[in-house]
């Protein structure tokens, strides 16, 4: 396989007018938010400082928590880990008790012997973790696969999800999508991470380039930095069981667990916002309008225009201002 004609993917809301409309974002251009987005970024030795670990029958799940009050749970993407949302956490700390989890298989969660990291395990162990930490219900907010997990969870546990954020992720028509196939094969053969996250982890001008990770994935050609690149990419390749269970991760989301969703995601009470960045050409940005239409409470789509799939990570201030506006729209119930 060819390295330089791989993709990698993973397998109220307006910006200022009325509810239902569509806010675009004119090429790389948006628009200044309020002054709680102007926190900075968590660095890496702060995050690393940060770190906890909740104990459950998956495994010690890592997670970073800032703020309190209603809990948030933020669901990063493949082969990402908590440190995707180094920017959102601080901006949005004065709203909610922010939490960044890493899935089982990736970042520095420790899995439990034999423990399957597949979609619905990390749906049951998101589940787990908010059990241990005392949460009712959270707002979600999810980028690639943890879009689709964050679905699972809206649609089998409702009672435990206030709200839903998604961005660029997996929907029922393009789950998993055709470019994620390669990563797949190579993570059947065992090959993934050894010919293509170890390359990148070793050289990062290469991981930047257009031919690598973050030209795939990202419109600055400064992103991933060499901090992300470390932090991402250092904990899969760290053991041959790391190795292991990133590949498990990647054969997990073979199969589309998202079929014959749309029915239940239109049973949903929780209010739900679309965010896209249209450039992505992993994910279908086509996919974007009928996810956003398929919600029983829909905030609408939010396109940005210019944006690949990872745009988050560069835009936590889009992030803090929509969720700021999504959680608004939530009627008040008791949380905790």
């Amino acid at each position: 396989m060819n390295r330089r004609t791989f993709l990698l993917g993973g397998s109220g809301l307006l910006a200022a007018g009325s509810l239902g409309a569509i806010a675009r974002v004119p090429g790389l251009a948006v628009a200044a938010t309020d002054g709680a987005d102007a926190r900075p970024d968590l660095d890496a030795a702060e995050f690393h400082a940060s770190r906890k670990f909740a104990r459950t029958a998956f495994g010690d799940i890592a997670y970073v928590e800032r703020g309190e009050g209603p809990a948030a749970l933020f669901l990063h993407g493949f082969p990402l880990n908590g440190f995707q949302w180094r920017g959102a956490l601080p901006r949005l700390a004065p709203y909610r008790r922010c939490i960044a989890p890493d899935w089982l298989g990736l970042g520095y969660t420790r899995v439990a012997p034999d423990q399957s990291v597949d979609p619905h395990a990390q749906a049951a162990m998101i589940l787990a973790l908010m059990d241990a930490l005392g949460i009712d219900s959270a707002d979600l907010v999810a980028n690639d696969s943890g879009g689709a997990i964050a679905q699972l969870l809206l649609t089998a546990h409702p009672q435990r999800v206030r709200t839903v954020l998604l961005t660029n992720c997996d929907t029922e028509f393009d789950n998993p999508p055709p470019k994620l196939l390669p990563v797949i094969e190579l993570s059947r053969q065992g090959r993934f991470v050894d010919e293509w996250l170890a390359p990148w982890w070793q050289d990062k001008a290469l991981a930047r380039s257009p031919q690598g990770f973050g030209g795939m994935c990202y419109a600055d050609p400064a992103h991933p930095d060499d901090d992300a690149i470390d932090m991402y990419f250092g904990p899969l390749l760290s053991t041959q069981r790391r190795k292991a269970l990133t590949h498990a991760y990647a054969l997990g989301l073979e199969r589309n667990v998202l079929e014959g969703i749309g029915a239940r995601l239109g049973r949903s009470r929780a209010p739900a916002r679309v965010l896209w960045g249209m450039a992505d050409d992993i994910f279908d940005p086509a996919q974007a309008q009928p996810l956003a239409d398929a919600f029983g409470r829909s905030r609408g789509l939010r396109k940005l225009e210019g944006y690949k799939l990872f745009w988050p990570e560069e835009r936590p201030d889009v992030i803090a201002e929509e969720a700021q506006r999504l959680w608004a729209a939530w009627a008040p119930q008791r949380v905790r």
